[in-house]
């Protein structure tokens, strides 16, 4: 069985803080972008996040996620580092402007 027929264990955003903590965002497509501007996947109304702030990519042949920067005015973090790019791992903690996101993946 290729890495590609193997079913995806399943991987979420969960906000950690403000008032919409515990609301999560299924990781299903290869590509989720994350931003301000409404046509973003996972939408954020916050100042300090550019229109397209960052994309969590999914590398099939790898089996992980990781997050890009997208040149982004105030940048993304992952466990309070500001990274440009950045695999991610269950439990780490992924900040865009002054939303706190935990990465959360089955298995």
């Amino acid at each position: 069985m290729s890495a590609g027929d193997r079913p995806r264990k399943p991987a979420l955003l969960r906000i950690q803080n403000g008032g919409f903590e515990g609301m999560t965002f299924p990781l299903e497509a290869e590509e989720t972008l994350i931003g301000r501007n409404p046509n973003t996947d996972i939408t954020l109304l916050d100042e300090g996040i550019s229109r397209e702030h960052a994309i969590v990519l999914y590398d099939a042949a790898a089996d992980r996620y990781a997050v890009e920067d997208l040149q982004s005015t105030n940048g993304t973090k992952v466990n309070g580092k500001r990274v440009r790019s950045a695999v991610l791992q269950p439990g780490d903690t992924l900040q865009i402007g002054s939303t706190i996101f935990e990465f959360v993946r089955e298995g």
